[in-house]
């Protein structure tokens, strides 16, 4: 059985300050790495065979930490796990987007990658990854928005309440017939 462990990278500056980070190359905050380490202390505990991770800095320095704490198991940098490309907005927050393009700037086209672009190319690197290593146990280390549209993809029947928050972990187990979730947005290590 092959066991799909998604997590979201730690926290960043813009994360902080809500502004959108897309495809922006931002650096973990100083909270970020000690929860990234918090996180890594409880996978160190786990059985867990490869991390998959986004080549940004931020999920790049999560899976880096988690990497360190595990001992023996391969990283490898993949940017199809990039998160969803923000355009325009990148480096925004709400207050300036609005201001910058009135209260509708949803409905504008500020270059967004689409939902559809991000649902393909999130679904062909997780079929790659899971063809490679059948009944194995895989950490994918990616973005919010990115997992967010991944998940309602794999786990159609999954009412996410809320987003999946910085260094969660959410666990997905493949049947015969698709993906059940096993554990969603859980962040038990940071408490």
């Amino acid at each position: 059985m092959t066991r799909i462990g998604i997590i979201r990278h730690g926290s960043t500056p813009w994360n902080k300050e809500g502004r959108a980070q897309g495809s922006s190359d931002i650096s973990l905050d100083q909270a970020g790495i000690v929860d990234a380490y918090k996180l890594a202390e409880r996978l160190r505990k786990e059985n867990w065979d490869f991390i998959y991770s986004s080549d940004l800095l931020r999920a790049k320095q999560t899976a880096e930490i988690i990497g360190g704490e595990i001992s023996n198991i391969p990283l490898y940098l993949e940017a199809r796990l990039r998160e969803a490309g923000g355009g325009q907005i990148e480096g925004t927050t709400e207050e300036e987007r609005i201001l910058k393009w009135g209260k509708n700037w949803r409905e504008l086209d500020l270059g967004i990658e689409g939902t559809d672009s991000v649902i393909a190319r999130g679904l062909s690197v997780i079929e790659e990854i899971v063809s490679k290593h059948d009944n194995k146990n895989i950490l994918i280390v990616s973005h919010g928005a990115f997992i967010k549209h991944l998940l309602k993809k794999l786990v159609p029947q999954l009412h996410m309440l809320e987003s999946p928050k910085n260094t969660s972990l959410t666990k997905l187990i493949q049947l015969e017939n698709g993906w059940d979730l096993e554990l969603y947005n859980c962040t038990v290590h940071l408490r």
